[in-house]
């Protein structure tokens, strides 16, 4: 099958999460706020770190950069499923769906290292304490987060152009409310062995080897807080690595939940409801668990609002 054949697909269909009418008010508002929520709580994690000198440290710049990422995350699937809604429609062209599904790709990607990195630089503040600034210094910091684009880069560029590959059949919709990767894929009429063998290996490694590294990092990090003698040290040391623990057991949890499920229930439509809470619920909920329970945040919106 000739690439170029791909230009003959003039659209998608996303027939999102429900189909009944009375019930696309409610999605809508329920969406935006959800949405609007996530982008000001991220974006306010973003100018209290950027604009107070104490946070410049390692851990409060990979936060940044998490919001950052989780804003762009949710940015790629919601508005256009809140247009769609708006505008009654459930069209998305070839292109849109392409792009849509490379730039979901490298942000969640980006989340996945991210989450890692941030388990890494706890590990080396509890664990190694005396040597955390020299290990974590600025130019570690820089690579560790060029790394972490560059391999989300190469994940999302190495699908999409598998996709590209691929020619359609006219039954093109989509049960879901953005291009997921597998439904898209699903819906080809040439042979897909090699884009199933890219997405599930580049899928597992993206799941295993993150996962792995941030359950080796706590690992220690539990072996050396036990070995604290004081019961305020364990404290202040556990409570330094919590909301990162939180955040990661909320974004693996969800994720991994719903392709289980995904594998167990036959319902497409049961597995795109499932993905609201990754794609939507997880990123809301960062910059609440980050704040809420971190007295350096606290202090820092407080300066930001006077």
């Amino acid at each position: 099958m000739e690439p170029g054949n791909h230009t003959h697909v003039p659209e998608f269909i996303l027939l999102g999460l429900s189909e009944e009418a009375e019930l696309q008010p409610l999605l809508f508002g329920l969406f935006l706020s959800m949405y609007l929520v996530t982008f000001t709580g991220n974006l306010l994690i973003i100018l209290a770190i950027t604009t107070d000198s104490h946070l410049h440290t390692p851990m409060y710049f990979f936060l940044s950069n998490l919001s950052f990422s989780d804003i762009c995350f949710t940015s790629t699937t919601v508005p256009k499923m809140l247009l769609n809604i708006q505008m009654q429609t459930k069209v998305i062209t070839y292109e849109n769906c392409i792009m849509q599904m490379f730039f979901f790709l490298l942000f969640v990607a980006l989340d996945n290292f991210l989450l890692t990195v941030m388990a890494y630089d706890r590990f080396v503040a509890i664990c190694h304490p005396l040597h955390y600034t020299i290990i974590m210094n600025t130019r570690s910091c820089g690579l560790l987060l060029l790394a972490s684009w560059l391999l989300s880069l190469f994940d999302s560029l190495l699908n999409g152009f598998m996709v590209l590959r691929l020619s359609f059949c006219t039954e093109l919709q989509i049960s879901h409310f953005f291009c997921e990767l597998n439904q898209v894929i699903q819906l080809a009429c040439s042979d897909t062995f090699l884009n199933d063998l890219v997405m599930y290996l580049t899928t597992g490694l993206l799941a295993v080897v993150p996962l792995t590294g941030i359950l080796f990092s706590y690992m220690k990090i539990v072996s050396s807080i036990l070995k604290i003698a004081s019961a305020g040290g364990k404290y202040k040391a556990f409570s330094t690595c919590g909301s990162h623990l939180s955040v990661v057991s909320l974004f693996y949890g969800t994720a991994l939940g719903v392709y289980l499920s995904s594998a167990a229930i036959e319902s497409s439509r049961a597995t795109a409801i499932a993905s609201v809470m990754y794609t939507v619920a997880t990123p809301m909920l960062n910059p609440f668990i980050y704040s809420l329970r971190n007295r350096d945040i606290k202090q820092a919106l407080r300066k930001l609002f006077s």
